[in-house]
């Protein structure tokens, strides 16, 4: 059953933050979610025992990435309706494929990768980032009556830890506080229902992320202690179920007990970048989405089971591309190529590429000329509005794209050197071949954690599935 049926559809941000407002609400308020006793699910054999997804934020356009289209420079007065991809195509080492200039390293690695090329988002009609990323990371097309659990939250929640004293669930690089659109963000990167303890650990700046599990500046480590026991003393005295369920409560004081015991852990050391020698921060590169990589992989060995690097979504800038959107991208390929083309070399030397799913996605893709797909009403969202390029500012796909994008997959059971679907040579640049949806591309990620998509719990006496409705069915084709 779907849980949007009686909610009206948000035709703004505003709209949207108020449904997201009271599903937040009701997920405090929600008693313990229970495995639903009368659908009984037979997990999967895993393929992997660790996610790291790598976001880029904002919308990337596969045109000008990983599914390369016929190139034209820019030329002042060229119509917008010859420009399909703003920089040519380069060879990799999976034998006729192509993917796009910028992307050297990767371009190397292509050959250890599964590359969907034929991605699909509804089209929500207010194409909303903020929409369309809690979509990909929930599955679900919000508002939703309670809060959708983000998908690493499904993985903490049924596949527990690796390490017992190692968050499940880890959020690098995005900036919850003092960004645009803070508040949606924080709507899909929680646990939802599920409770606290199952929610990201976040680490917005990975340079600082050894801070993170230290006590704050000033305050000793007993002082520190002795803080926390007053603090779950005060919070067992006085229970507010008027504002939180019991439920609620106890799963955020049991996320105060896993925090306590990394804290007194040895392991903490994985989040300390210090101890990496200069030759292996220079790999990854001096950014926050390199070191953000180059964490992943420290968590990852010390038993994270699933792990989201961003590149930061902030509207209007990195991905969110709608101007000067050639330029931008030129810049952002130089940030991930070197990082991402070294954490799976390092992954697949340290023996741990086939027991890890990396996963490289976005949101949506861009076009030069259409804003969401052949036949959409969505309001065109471009700065651009002119027929015919007049300045280099207006070159480079900045229109959403929900007809066909691309998602890079390293390991975790996935074929080598295999590309799944296709999208159109002309414009409009749909998938012609074995569309995959969210919800499959979501059962295909679970499917290779060992997780069904069926999987299912009750939340107030209704269910709710770790695949929209349960049908979402795991591309069997791309696994070896």
């Amino acid at each position: 059953m779907s849980f949007s049926n009686n909610i009206p559809e948000p035709t703004s941000r505003r709209h949207f933050l108020q449904a997201l407002s009271a599903s937040s609400l009701a997920a405090l308020m929600s008693g313990a979610p229970r495995l639903r006793a009368e659908e009984p699910v037979k997990h999967p054999a895993a393929k992997a025992d660790c996610c790291i997804l790598l976001w880029m934020g904002g919308g990337m356009a596969a045109p000008e990435m990983f599914d390369p289209k016929a190139y034209q420079p820019f030329q002042k007065g060229l119509p917008i309706e010859k420009v399909l991809s703003t920089f040519p195509a380069i060879n990799t080492s999976l034998d006729g494929v192509k993917i796009s200039e910028g992307l050297p390293e990767i371009a190397k690695i292509m050959d250890r990768a599964t590359l969907i090329r034929s991605h699909v988002q509804p089209d929500l009609g207010t194409i909303l980032h903020s929409r369309h990323q809690y979509h990909w990371h929930t599955g679900y097309v919000p508002p939703q009556t309670v809060a959708a659990p983000h998908i690493g939250a499904w993985m903490a929640r049924i596949l527990g830890p690796r390490n017992p004293v190692m968050p499940a669930f880890i959020n690098i690089g995005q900036r919850l506080e003092g960004v645009g659109e803070s508040e949606e963000l924080k709507a899909f990167t929680t646990a939802g229902f599920f409770g606290a303890e199952f929610g990201p650990f976040n680490l917005p700046f990975p340079d600082e992320a050894a801070r993170s599990v230290k006590p704050p500046d000033g305050m000793d480590a007993g002082r520190f202690a002795n803080r926390y026991q007053l603090y779950r003393k005060l919070v067992d005295a006085n229970p507010r179920r008027d504002f939180m369920s019991d439920h609620q409560q106890e799963s955020m004081l049991r996320a105060m007990d896993n925090a306590h015991r990394l804290l007194q852990s040895k392991d903490k050391a994985a989040f300390d970048l210090t101890e990496e020698n200069k030759s292996v921060l220079d790999a990854y590169g001096d950014t926050r989405f390199g070191r953000g990589c180059l964490l992943a992989r420290r968590l990852a060995e010390a038993g994270a089971r699933f792990i989201e690097v961003t590149t930061e979504y902030v509207p209007f800038v990195h991905w969110d591309t709608h101007e000067s959107g050639h330029d931008t991208v030129a810049r952002l390929k130089k940030e991930i190529d070197r990082p991402i083309a070294q954490l799976i070399r390092d992954l697949e030397q340290r023996d741990m590429l086939d027991r890890t799913l990396v996963i490289i996605a976005s949101e949506f893709s861009r076009d030069m000329m259409m804003e969401g797909a052949p036949g959409s009403e969505a309001r065109d969202q471009a700065t651009a509005k002119s027929d015919t390029l007049e300045e280099p500012k207006h070159y480079g796909l900045h229109r959403h794209f929900t007809g066909g994008s691309s998602v890079l997959m390293f390991g975790g059971g996935t074929k080598k050197g295999h590309v799944h679907g296709a999208t159109a040579d002309e414009r409009p640049l749909v998938a012609i071949k074995d569309p995959v949806t969210i919800t499959d591309l979501h059962a295909t990620i679970f499917t290779a954690m060992g997780i069904s998509p069926k999987a299912v719990y009750d939340i107030e006496k209704r269910p709710f599935y770790a695949t929209e409705d349960g049908k979402g069915t795991p591309v069997q084709s791309i696994f070896a």
